[in-house]
């Protein structure tokens, strides 16, 4: 199961995607926005995904106009990696090294094209079990039990 929310800024971004993903079989849960609606503020689109991600053990699409203002709101939920991809490399990466549990796209800045790979490449890594990445996600876990 894969959620995905969008402020207007990434909601066309978000209708692209989820409809490819759909294509490809993929279980997608739409968290909104339903219409494209201006009036709209990403860290709610953002608190519900990541709440939800994190309480389901699942994995996250969230797009605003950047996305940079859903990768810092979602990360304010403890349990929560949330990474911004631009290319395919550092949407695998995400996952590889960051065992990232939500990807963040920004509908102004990357095209469907590219998210489609990016969105590929992060669905189809896995999380490389290395001493090195379990140690600094260790160090993340630990600055979240100290705030």
């Amino acid at each position: 199961m894969l959620y995905i929310a969008a402020d207007h800024a990434g909601w066309q971004l978000k209708e692209e995607v989820r409809d490819w993903l759909l294509k490809k079989g993929e279980e997608i849960i739409d968290l909104g926005n339903d219409v494209l609606d201006t009036d709209d503020d990403y860290p709610d689109f953002a608190k519900e995904l990541a709440e939800k991600a994190v309480a389901e053990g699942a994995r996250g699409i969230l797009i605003c106009g950047s996305g940079q203002g859903v990768c810092l709101a979602a990360n304010k939920i403890k349990g929560v990696r949330a990474a911004l991809a631009h290319d395919e490399f550092t949407g695998r990466s995400a996952r590889e090294h960051l065992n990232a549990n939500i990807l963040c796209l920004g509908g102004r800045v990357t095209d469907f094209e590219t998210a489609k790979k990016i969105v590929s490449n992060w669905l189809n890594a896995e999380f490389e079990e290395t001493e090195r990445h379990e140690r600094r996600l260790a160090k993340i876990k630990e600055i979240e039990r100290e705030n």
